[in-house]
């Protein structure tokens, strides 16, 4: 499985973006799927996830609200819609995803992911 995340730029605080996570080699409806970021000097942290089915969604308490995860089957892919972005959203941001035999379950821990992508950086600007 390979995954392409894509969409991050720099913004201006209270602005939006998009991200993208495409994935090959399988399809989202067989994964759970997640995003994090990294800033700099800080560790990697859980942002968003949603389970194989689409329908239960999990984020952190500082994006709850602004963030929205969804999924298109269609396209095969996984989207981060980011709105009222705040200077400390500022990060690389990575897509991962792992095989789940359950369609209702979501993972916040990154080591239980099995494939990452190679990250997007997103730059808000206050």
């Amino acid at each position: 499985v390979q995954l392409q995340a894509s969409g991050g730029g720099l913004v201006q605080a209270g602005g939006s973006l998009r991200l993208s996570c495409g994935a090959s080699g399988s399809t989202v409806t067989m994964q759970t799927t997640g995003w994090f970021r990294q800033a700099p000097g800080k560790e990697r942290e859980f942002v968003a996830a949603i389970s194989r089915d689409g329908y239960v969604t999990q984020y952190s308490d500082s994006v709850k609200g602004r963030f929205t995860i969804s999924r298109n089957k269609a396209k095969n892919t996984v989207a981060l819609q980011m709105n009222s972005l705040k200077s400390e959203d500022t990060a690389v941001y990575y897509c991962a995803s792992k095989y789940a035999r359950l369609m209702n379950i979501v993972q916040v821990n990154p080591n239980e992911y099995q494939y990452w992508g190679q990250g997007t950086l997103v730059t808000v600007s206050s």
